[in-house]
């Protein structure tokens, strides 16, 4: 490990959404990321499936136990001992039920940062009901600026709530507690709900809309897509572009690239009463030609355009190529890690099978092997 976060160690009791990403974060960074995977007859625990599409559990080590056992819950609380972050995404009160909430942990290592991660939070009214990455951000106010007067608000599963509101949010308070940890040596709880992070990481939007650019009507201000200028437009060939040119000298550099300069419609950013005017005239000029003539012409400007790539073609793209955006590991192309570190860069691991390191991580805890027998299963065997 490289990664400015090397020597921190962190336990992950394996969820879904959020969470993992967090873990696989931190992993990224160099830290020790242990993830406890359920345990069942069922669970895959050989390395026939080395191709692991899972890649949101890259750089991590793969521990399988079944925590309705006493002795699975003793082996974890061991590992808690020694690590500095723990990271859960469970429901309220399951972590408590498996006898893994954060009075036990923090009773067994005063230290550790306990880093809980659901979409409406410990409490509040909502706090046991099941949702998903849009209920969260709808909640919030975060999904509303995402619609038009003509298009219902949506945003991109998973971005605005689970990663954006939910994982980075996690990671900053997981962070800032760990350094306050070191400072104090007492650990805490780390409360991070997709609710809550989805509105903090709306602060630019609110100050729009507590300054006026844009209300509570759909599309009424340019930043919820009324201006023609900053909206996403389909050319001749199907594929989209978009465009973004808030400030006077871009907005005039756009202007000339599209031969407008001298179009009344145009003559005023700020005139809204000319805005639906110049969202019809611009549909029908972007409709007018194929997305790669629009490329040619705008894209590298001042113009501030850009052609919206599908996944796919976000992976080729040049300025995406040139700064390694996207790397691939065992035939599946994923998001390389960031930021980009001049001393510590950060490394992408490989996916471990579920259990990979079961063995390796019970030994290390100084289990006696027929204790790890028991743990284990017949279907666990050590790594190759």
């Amino acid at each position: 490990m490289t990664g400015p976060l090397t020597n921190i160690k962190v336990l992950e009791i394996a969820g879904i959404g959020p969470g993992p990403v967090a873990g696989m974060m931190l992993a990224d960074l160099g830290a020790d990321v242990i993830t406890v995977e359920r345990l069942t007859h069922e669970t895959p625990t050989t390395d026939a499936a080395t191709a692991n599409p899972a890649i949101f559990n890259r750089g991590k080590r793969s521990v399988a136990l079944d925590l309705k056992q006493p002795e699975a819950v003793a082996a974890v609380l061991k590992l808690i001992s020694t690590s500095d972050m723990l990271i859960e995404g469970f429901r309220p009160g399951v972590m408590e039920r498996l006898g893994l909430g954060p009075d036990v942990c923090l009773e067994h290592n005063p230290k550790l940062v306990y880093g809980r991660m659901t979409g409406w939070g410990q409490y509040g009214p909502l706090s046991m009901a099941a949702g998903h990455d849009p209920n969260y951000i709808a909640v919030s106010g975060a999904l509303w600026p995402g619609g038009d007067a003509e298009t219902p608000p949506t945003a991109p599963l998973t971005l605005v709530g689970d990663v954006g509101g939910g994982t980075m949010i996690l990671i900053m308070g997981l962070l800032s507690a760990y350094i306050s940890a070191s400072n104090t040596g007492v650990g805490q709880v780390v409360d991070a709900a997709i609710t809550d992070g989805s509105a903090y990481i709306s602060t630019l939007l609110r100050f729009m809309h507590n300054t006026g650019q844009m209300d509570d009507q759909a599309g009424s201000g340019w930043a919820n897509f009324g201006a023609p200028w900053n909206r996403s437009y389909r050319c001749a060939d199907g594929g989209f572009i978009t465009v973004c040119a808030l400030e006077t000298k871009f907005y005039q550099e756009l202007l000339t690239l599209l031969d407008l300069d001298n179009d009344p419609t145009f003559a005023n950013q700020w005139d809204t009463q000319q805005w639906a005017h110049g969202r019809d005239k611009l549909e029908r000029l972007f409709a007018s030609r194929t997305r790669a003539a629009w490329n040619a012409r705008l894209e590298g400007s001042d113009a501030c355009y850009a052609p919206v790539l599908n996944l796919s073609e976000a992976v080729e793209h040049p300025h995406n190529v040139a700064r390694e955006t996207f790397i691939k590991i065992d035939g599946f192309t994923q998001p390389s890690p960031a930021p980009k570190f001049s001393k510590t860069p950060a490394i992408a691991g490989k996916v471990p099978y579920v259990g990979e390191d079961t063995l390796d991580v019970l030994h290390q805890l100084g289990l006696s092997n027929t204790e790890i027998n028991a743990l284990s299963k017949k279907n666990m065997r050590a790594k190759d």
